[in-house]
């Protein structure tokens, strides 16, 4: 059985508050829009993953929650993963080994610069930015997911909130 793996950039953020630290700032509008948006994208496609892992930063837990709810999935369901947080490829590819491989395909929703660079790290794809509540969807032909490495994946789908309507 191979494994699948989803990465979700959060939604878009609030640059309101100075005072605010990074790792609190909210969505803003279009954030609380485009998430539901993109889950129920993938909810059409039947493509709803067994597992969500979350970075605990505000913006990301709440972009997992908002695809939690579309996917009929409570917030208690979401793991949060404290690394996923500012990590670059090798981080978030020590996350990903260490996942449980009674579970086939998992969604995992954090932040760039990171999550572009692991899309292009694990997968034949060249994308140069993975836009805010952005979707990259990527198969591996393994049982298991400490196998994963450099380029074993093989891109399926990349979608974002614009894709349909570019403006």
């Amino acid at each position: 059985m191979a494994k699948k793996l989803l990465l979700v950039r959060h939604g878009k953020s609030e640059w309101g508050n100075a005072h605010l630290a990074d790792f609190d700032r909210p969505l803003n509008p279009r954030g609380h829009r485009n998430a539901p948006e993109m889950a129920a994208r993938l909810l059409q496609k039947d493509l709803v993953p067994h597992l969500i892992v979350s970075s605990p930063a505000l913006r990301a837990i709440t972009t997992a929650k908002h695809f939690a709810q579309a996917w009929k999935k409570s917030a208690e369901q979401i793991k949060e993963e404290a690394s996923i947080y500012e990590a670059n490829v090798k981080t978030l590819l020590k996350v990903i080994n260490r996942f449980n491989n009674r579970y086939d395909y998992i969604a995992i929703f954090g932040h760039n610069p990171g999550f572009t660079d692991l899309a292009n790290y694990l997968s034949d794809t060249d994308i140069y930015n993975i836009p805010t509540c952005g979707t990259v969807l990527i198969e591996f032909p393994f049982d298991e997911w400490e196998l994963v490495s450099h380029h074993t994946g093989r891109l399926l789908q990349f979608d974002y909130p614009k894709s349909l309507n570019e403006d």
